[in-house]
């Protein structure tokens, strides 16, 4: 059975390929066009298809679009309220409309597709099936909590024997995420894109005004909430872009950001009371936020949680795929990784080299060579097998630096050219970690959790030691990342440090490198020591 996942409606269009039930590529359509987050998030973008994505999966496998048996769109536009609060009013009727086009737009994006293939595939389902069916354990609980979908922002539910039972939905204008994205907006950042930011300004804060938002922000003891719109100018001035953080800025956000946790804490507890399952899987936008997952596993009554790598919108496009694979009776296995995307060979990264005319080389040990790079204190774009799907950079497309000077945060932040209070992260072998973290799980191979750096550690690396005393980490296993877990061991051996800071190898308002092409580019116009990219290093000129 070959089924291919299709996400365009919002934001973050991507594609996914499922075959025989087994994940085979998945890759974001911004990673192609090299437009950040593939296209903007309003309604007129709707008609916007992840075609490049959508090609390029298909040809992974060997597919044509004829021979697809189902095509999943993750947004059922039947199930649109044109009424309800919390939609685009103005515009909603378009995206609707452009929605319910979808199967003739994919016709000619993907010439030979038969359009009758194409199913509609509501949104927190599509969520839901890209935790719980791509899991790797079996029966779950799921939550699924975002800015919105068709006309809920909120799914709770169980997965039973592979199929969705849902027990909890929650409908706009109430919306965790909306209000998430209503302070990314209050704070001079993008809306549907910049919300990361805000959970990294929290932490300079203090959460003073948290009892008044719990007033409007708050659990309503079955399944679902209250959300609606708050007047944040209550609290902090609305800041312009690039204008100057005052203190209430950040206080605003730490108060946010503790209710999101409070609240979330509370449909969690509700949710293990209804299903008494052991383990929670989590999609949607909210489950990026790291520091919340941190907290629901600590003080939860889960225990385990596993947050699926792409949980933004980009993982609607897996998750219809699984969820249609699934009725069509194909069981789904677990997400083998989120290396999903574009790779290349050795063959094809040499020809690229040789066109740019570089001077390159091709060192007998990559890893003990870019591990005396760092040492040496230098920083290092690594580029390495297919790249990952998500937004988080897992040791495939990475900018890499020592973690011991801590210098070593503003310079990554001048490469990438983004705001100083931004962090960068840790990259741990999975099997030391406990060494020099504590509180979050081990392993953490997807850095969708935020750990205590021991107090004993924390003058050592304070480069990925945030303010607040945390790091989100990467733990590296051996069996599924040998070169990375050899680099890390090599680190180890000159420094004694089994740590390597690890941030996206892209540069502010770009997306994440996906090419040599892109890497080259990137290596090119960012002070950047050293390029290592499959077998082969690019060092800068003296």
């Amino acid at each position: 059975m070959r089924v291919l996942g299709i996400n365009a409606v919002f934001h973050d269009p991507a594609a996914a390929l499922v075959v025989d039930g087994r994940v085979v590529a998945a890759a974001e359509e911004e990673r192609f066009s090299r437009r950040k987050h593939g296209k903007r998030p309003v309604p007129f973008s709707t008609w916007e298809l992840p075609e490049q994505a959508a090609r390029w999966c298909l040809a992974q496998a060997g597919i044509e679009p004829r021979d697809l048996d189902a095509v999943g769109y993750s947004y059922d536009p039947d199930l649109v309220d044109h009424d309800l609060d919390g939609v685009d009013p103005g515009w909603e009727e378009l995206r609707t409309t452009f929605a319910r086009r979808a199967p003739n737009f994919l016709k000619t994006a993907l010439p030979g597709l038969n359009p009758g293939k194409v199913r509609f595939v509501r949104h927190h389902v599509a969520h839901a099936a890209s935790s719980g069916l791509a899991a790797p354990f079996g029966d779950a609980a799921v939550l699924v909590a975002d800015g919105r979908g068709e006309a809920t922002s909120y799914l709770a539910g169980e997965y039973r024997d592979g199929k969705l039972v849902e027990l909890a939905a929650q409908r706009l204008p109430h919306s965790l995420g909306l209000r998430y994205e209503d302070l990314t907006e209050h704070l001079g950042f993008a809306r549907s894109s910049d919300e990361y930011k805000v959970m990294a300004l929290a932490s300079y804060g203090k959460p003073r005004f948290a009892d008044a938002l719990r007033a409007e922000i708050a659990a309503l003891g079955d399944g679902g909430f209250r959300a609606a719109p708050v007047d944040l100018s209550r609290f902090a001035p609305r800041r312009e872009p690039g204008a100057d953080f005052r203190p209430a800025h950040a206080d605003l956000a730490a108060s946010m950001q503790q209710r999101i946790e409070e609240v979330l804490l509370d449909l969690a507890r509700w949710l293990h009371l209804q299903t008494g399952q052991r383990n929670l899987t989590m999609a949607g936008g909210i489950a990026l936020n790291c520091v919340a997952n941190t907290r629901l596993l600590a003080e939860g009554p889960f225990d385990d949680i596993w947050v699926q790598p792409a949980a933004g919108d980009a993982g609607t496009a897996l998750g219809a795929a699984l969820h249609l694979a699934a009725e069509l009776g194909e069981p789904a296995a677990p997400m083998p990784g989120a290396d999903l995307g574009r790779g290349f060979t050795d063959a094809e990264i040499q020809h690229a080299l040789d066109v740019a005319r570089l001077p390159y080389e091709r060192p007998d040990d990559l890893a003990a060579t870019v591990a005396q790079a760092l040492a040496d204190d230098e920083v290092v774009a690594w580029f390495q097998g297919r790249a990952e799907f998500g937004p988080r950079a897992l040791g495939h497309r990475s900018l890499l630096a020592h973690p011991g000077h801590q210098r070593n945060l503003e310079r990554l932040n001048d490469v990438k050219g983004r705001e100083q209070f931004r962090p960068v992260a840790p990259m741990v072998l999975a099997d030391r970690a406990r060494e020099l973290f504590e509180r979050g799980p081990v392993p953490s191979p997807y850095m969708l959790f935020v750990h205590d750096v021991r107090p004993e550690w924390r003058d050592r690396i304070p480069a990925v030691t945030h303010v607040d005393g945390t790091a989100r980490i990467q733990t590296v296993d051996p069996a599924t990342e040998p070169l990375v877990a050899r680099m890390l061991g090599e680190f180890a051996a000159r420094t004694g440090i089994p740590v390597v800071v690890n941030t996206s190898l892209n540069t502010a308002g770009r997306p994440m490198v996906d090419s040599p092409r892109d890497a080259l580019e990137c290596f090119g116009s960012s002070p950047v020591d050293l390029l290592a990219i499959g077998p082969f290093v690019v060092r800068r000129p003296a």
